[in-house]
């Protein structure tokens, strides 16, 4: 099992969402959180003076996947929330040792 961590754009998580879906992936963790890269983030005016604002917004999905459908998932994120632009985001890909399902006590593939 694989875990992939993606960061996004806002306004593109309906279309990521959209895109897993058709892609046979459902189930995922959305998160609202603020961060910056290589964009560094960028100055704003606010009553006549100016301030940087360094976090921006951004969206992580989080997602656990047998390990077969993990190319499909990255494949589908990237279509998506790709824009060609500076703050993307990045996909993180880590290995899960286990997952139970606490309802009813199921692990590894099943209980994803």
């Amino acid at each position: 099992m694989k875990k992939i961590e993606a960061i996004i754009k806002p306004f593109k998580l309906e279309e990521v969402k959209d895109a897993l879906g058709e892609a046979g992936i459902e189930g995922m963790t959305v998160s609202e959180v603020k961060g910056f890269g290589r964009q560094k983030g960028h100055t704003e005016i606010y009553r006549g003076s100016e301030y940087t604002v360094d976090f921006l917004p951004k969206i992580k999905l989080e997602l656990v996947l047998p390990d077969d459908r993990v190319e499909t998932a990255v494949k589908a994120i990237i279509g998506a929330a790709k824009t060609g632009k500076i703050g993307d985001g990045k996909i993180f890909v880590t290995s899960i040792e286990d997952a139970i399902r606490i309802r009813t006590g199921e692990t590894g593939n099943q209980a994803v």
